[in-house]
């Protein structure tokens, strides 16, 4: 058994980040500045999107989209349940209708066709996600939903460096948002950004990011904002530091190094764990070119394996390995169990079988193939029909 314990996730942070962030402290302007613009920049060159716009969270780039499209009671937003629920609750907030489609059993992302299935004349927003890495097949909901007028907001916050099939980087096209926490294949520590191929809502989303002013609190060619600057529109308080700017940007340097690391790990998991019975990885989606790898999720079948996810989460802890789940189905929480009156969905057979079975195991640029190995070994302990495939 491993002497020490192995998180499921942790950020790789190299002396060049470190130094980055120093050299903000040191500056006297740790706040929204150059170092953020700079960030933004580099988004837009590598992406090959319009505008990139770094908030505080993914969350609060979600926040402010929803309200740039003035998202409220009437409306209905069609997204997968199976999601991290800061998109629902923020759907709620607005006081619209969060819609769920059921999401395919093995990629655990929703099909063009459950979502078109989903929509009616009061769907505003569909909210595809990109899940674990892979991508979800979005060309032909921004085809349908182009034709209705419906603004396709594509959550990406598993996804930076993830590519598709057609060989189109996410973020490229369209609008999306990223996450920049700390389990993410890159880290600012906490934060997000939007990116988007429209000029004129990422000039909202800016304004909106800092208290609906005219400029923003960073001017090239000037340190701070012009003392005329005026609410547009009033707006809110999600600009990024410039101290979680640099380490996003530094980071974002070395985004190929982390997902080729990621990618040998993960290919090592694939193929130990393919003679466990029960423990099954994700399947591999063919809307996806590159897979980025931000989790490594395996589905725990107890009538397979001998064993429940609880189980076997608890029998890895003990052996100092550890888990997470990615993600309880929205539907599932307290509050959305009390207030079904708050949502509606169609049948989520898929989604319900995912629910009670994923968990993610150690994935992250640190880890060594000893590492890989110790968890492949723990699982074999603690999967009682693991024996019977070896003997």
């Amino acid at each position: 058994m491993r002497s020490d314990f192995l998180p499921f996730a942790k950020p790789s942070i190299s002396e060049e980040d470190v130094a980055a962030v120093t050299e903000v402290l040191r500056s006297g302007w740790i706040t929204t500045g150059a170092g953020c613009a700079a960030f933004e920049e580099a988004l837009c060159e590598r992406i090959g999107c319009h505008t990139a716009v770094a908030l505080t969270s993914g969350t609060a780039a979600m926040h402010l989209a929803l309200h740039a499209l003035g998202i409220g009671p009437g409306d209905e937003v069609v997204t997968p349940s199976l999601t991290w629920v800061s998109t629902i609750n923020l759907i709620c907030m607005t006081g619209a209708t969060p819609v769920f489609v059921d999401v395919d059993r093995d990629t655990l992302m929703v099909s063009p066709a459950a979502v078109e299935a989903a929509v009616t004349d009061r769907t505003r927003v569909i909210i595809p996600v990109d899940f674990a890495g892979a991508a979800v097949d979005i060309d032909p909901m921004r085809s349908f939903c182009g034709d209705r007028n419906i603004t396709v907001i594509e959550d990406a916050a598993h996804a930076i460096g993830t590519v598709r099939s057609g060989g189109e980087e996410v973020g490229a096209c369209g609008t999306a948002i990223f996450s920049l926490h700390p389990i993410k294949t890159i880290t600012s520590g906490e934060g997000g950004v939007l990116v988007t191929d429209d000029p004129e809502f990422g000039d909202r989303i800016r304004r909106l990011r800092f208290h609906g002013l005219g400029v923003d609190a960073w001017q090239r060619g000037q340190q701070g904002r012009s003392p005329q600057a005026e609410v547009i529109k009033p707006g809110f308080k999600y600009n990024l530091p410039d101290m979680n700017a640099v380490l996003g940007h530094s980071q974002f340097n070395r985004l190929d190094s982390f997902i080729e690391r990621r990618t040998s790990l993960a290919m090592r998991y694939q193929e130990q764990l393919s003679s466990i019975p029960g423990i099954t990885p994700l399947g591999e989606a063919n809307s996806t070119a590159k897979n980025s790898w931000h989790l490594f999720i395996v589905r725990v079948d107890e009538s397979e394996a001998g064993i429940d996810r609880a189980g076997f989460m608890d029998a890895l802890k003990t052996r100092n390995i550890g888990t997470g789940i990615h993600f309880r189905a929205a539907h599932g929480h307290q509050w959305y169990r009390e207030h079904t009156d708050a949502w509606r969905a169609g049948d989520l057979t898929n989604t319900n079988w995912n629910d009670a079975r994923i968990c993610s195991i150690p994935l992250f640029v640190g880890m060594t193939t000893a590492d890989v190995d110790d968890v492949v070994s723990a699982i074999r302990e603690v999967v009682p029909t693991a024996a019977e495939v070896t003997t």
